[in-house]
């Protein structure tokens, strides 16, 4: 996506106002800077409020007191939310799930496979697309809203998912057994007329292939409104959809729900939304992986659709941080920072979700500060637009390994997205900024210099062989534990593990155990010297492993580190192999941040990737501009003042403080107060 601004604004809900305010709301978003709202896609009920009865009063008043200000606006369709009376009248429409039938109340509880959901939510689409298509500034459309399957199980989507079994297996249930190991328990399956309901089997081969239709459910229903809105779409339209992440109170890892790679065939824009701890809790790694994950998935730049204004409990940014995080999103190479929401909402559960406005609906410390991102954007936004990102590392994601993890999980240890995040978040403090790769991208890892694969449980053969061919060309290769075990019917592999991959490693495993007190041991010249290394005695922080550990067996690599343990102290715990012309390391276990950023900076150093000579909380984010001018962000992550210097081509201040000249020379020094940041761009 190449624009000519960057985007800065709001959601905006007229039909949640309790009063008519629109012009000053406008009014005070222009004072603010911003330049666009996105509208529309939660008010179904309002603008169908019967069957066949449409009402777009809000629509048009939006989009008409919009246009007189200047603010352009992304339409959602509004199929997110289902109104009462359809309900009524198709009592199924709410979902059949794991759990049972969902009840009316909250928002996306309906089966997105129900015919009569589908016919009903094309109707208000093109009825929508008829009524806003006039508005020339009307810039985007979004696609529903964080879209799952929502765990249906109901008889039409189980109908569907036998088809595709069928068409999976060629009909043939022989093949469907035997890939699925249904002898086991008596689970096998004789008769297609006799396919089990899904919600209770103890198969995880079948377990799977339903989350994995489920995910595909998902990508063929913003596929399908796809085609209905770019049937209405200009050519300079783009349309959207904001896609989120796993949560934990907070964005934390890739979407169990969604194949977003897949999924964002129906966008021509990636969008999402970010939402991250404030305030002590700050750390900018959540704004980072969200959009590594965005920009990979059209390898492009992105939309953050919704992040916090004020948010909820406990959100509230320090002065200055709201400032820091919009520009941390563009460092990242968003084109946009829009806010959920403009203003809080007086009633109903997302009341105490506050927006720009607090619910007095008054200018506030939180609106001054967006004032002066909106005025920052506007002086330099045309040398921030449009940032392109050339990063060496990339860490390969799965959604078939994810499901693997949940079925097989490691007891009371990590999951998939712990281990991810364990990964990026080493990454991130070492200043290494790297993109998120998928399965489909094999064809891509040849640009990168490391390519790490966190828990990849699941690997065809081609993948395999891909990530071999990568290695013997030259590339450096991670690996952790619990990688190629399976096939991508999660049966696992009968020869040695990992599977396809043990000349390009070096070693084999046969046995693990869970980390009870065990630590690492230091060797003369190894990577883990100055890492603690002793499990005796009471010094509890020397048990630096965790949860997991696999015990590894050696043939042509050299051991990076053994097990310091009374039993296991023969035992690689980290090996490293020269193939072809490349390196491949296997980490056997699920260790302490400093363990894992110590062998990471080992492996860019193997890898030639130049690492920044600062760490966390310093955060520097680098790129090429529209302009083709090299950028350079330095960030302050801390409450202290740091100091450190500049490493780059001469560059002058986009933005921020600098003592002295203008001019910034490769090594002047920099100094950050607390929460803050400069901007550099090459002269």
């Amino acid at each position: 996506m190449n624009t000519d601004r960057l985007l800065f604004g709001a959601a905006y809900y007229d039909e949640y106002l309790p009063a008519d305010r629109m012009e000053t709301d406008m009014e005070m978003m222009k004072r603010a800077g911003m330049n666009v709202i996105r509208i529309a896609e939660s008010t179904w009920s309002t603008w169908e409020p019967q069957d066949g009865v449409f009402d777009f009063t809000h629509l048009h008043r939006m989009l008409t007191c919009s246009k007189k200000h200047g603010i352009s606006v992304i339409v959602g369709t509004p199929t997110y939310a289902v109104p009462t009376w359809l309900v009524r009248k198709y009592p199924d429409i709410l979902t059949e799930t794991h759990t049972g039938q969902e009840r009316y109340g909250r928002r996306q509880n309906m089966d997105i496979a129900h015919p009569m959901y589908l016919k009903h939510a094309e109707r208000i689409i093109r009825r929508l697309m008829e009524e806003a298509q006039a508005y020339d500034h009307m810039i985007g459309f979004q696609l529903d809203n964080e879209t799952k399957s929502y765990d249906t199980c109901s008889a039409y989507a189980q109908k569907k998912f036998v088809t595709y079994i069928r068409e999976l297996f060629h009909d043939d249930l022989e093949l469907l057994n035997r890939a699925w190991g249904l002898d086991y328990w008596s689970n096998r399956i004789n008769a297609w007329e006799d396919f089990p309901d899904v919600r209770g089997t103890i198969n995880a081969s079948l377990g799977a292939a339903y989350q994995k239709f489920q995910r595909k459910l998902v990508t063929d229903f913003l596929v399908w409104q796809k085609e209905i809105v770019a049937s209405y779409a200009r050519p300079d339209q783009f349309i959207t959809h904001n896609f989120d992440y796993d949560w934990t109170g907070h964005s934390y890892g890739m979407q169990t729900e969604v194949d977003q790679w897949e999924a964002a065939d129906a966008v021509t824009v990636a969008g999402c939304d970010i939402y991250h701890p404030s305030a002590q809790d700050l750390t900018g790694k959540e704004i980072a992986f969200g959009g590594a994950i965005a920009r990979s998935l059209k390898k492009d730049n992105y939309l953050v659709l919704e992040t916090q204004a004020q948010g909820n409990h406990g959100w509230l940014s320090y002065p200055g941080q709201l400032r820091m995080q919009a520009f941390s999103h563009l460092a990242n190479g968003a084109n946009a920072v829009e806010y959920w929401h403009w203003h809080s909402i007086h009633n109903a559960i997302e009341s105490y979700w506050k927006g720009v406005l607090s619910h007095n609906l008054r200018e506030n410390a939180t609106y001054r500060e967006t004032c002066r991102i909106g005025s920052d954007f506007s002086e330099c936004g045309t040398h921030l637009v449009n940032l392109k990102k050339d990063c060496q590392a990339g860490i390969l994601l799965d959604n078939v390994s994810l499901d693997a993890l949940r079925w097989f999980s490691i007891p009371n240890g990590p999951s998939y997205n712990d281990i991810f995040r364990w990964v990026f978040d080493s990454l991130y403090e070492l200043n290494v900024e790297c993109d998120i790769l998928s399965p489909n991208d094999i064809n891509q890892f040849g640009q990168y210099k490391l390519i790490i694969t966190p828990a990849l449980y699941s690997v065809s053969d081609e993948l395999a062989d891909a990530l071999k061919h990568y290695v013997e060309s030259g590339g450096v290769l991670l690996s952790t534990f619990k990688t190629a075990v399976a096939d991508r019917m999660l049966k696992i592999y009968h020869d040695d593990l990992p599977h396809g991959l043990t000349d390009v490693f070096g070693m084999t495993y046969d046995q693990f155990t869970d980390g009870v007190n065990v630590g690492l041991k230091k060797e003369p010249g190894n990577i883990m010297t100055n890492t603690v290394n002793t499990a005796s005695g009471s010094d509890e922080h020397a048990h630096c492993v965790h949860h997991w550990m696999e015990l590894l067996n050696p043939d042509k690599a050299e051991t990076l580190a053994f097990y310091a343990h009374s039993h296991w102290g023969d035992q690689a715990a980290i090996t490293g192999n020269q193939f072809g012309q490349g390196y491949a390391a296997y980490l056997g276990c699920y260790t302490d941040q400093e363990v894992l950023g110590k062998l990471l900076s080992f492996l860019c150093e193997k890898a030639c990737i130049p690492m920044e000579p600062d760490t966390y909380p310093i955060v520097i984010k680098r790129g090429t501009n529209g302009l083709q001018k090299k950028i350079a962000y330095y960030f302050n992550y801390s409450e202290e003042t740091v100091r450190t210097a500049y490493h780059g081509p001469d560059a002058h201040v986009l933005l921020g403080k600098k003592e002295g000249e203008h001019i910034v020379k490769d090594g002047d020094p920099l100094t950050l107060s607390c929460w803050d940041f400069i901007i550099l761009e090459e002269v």
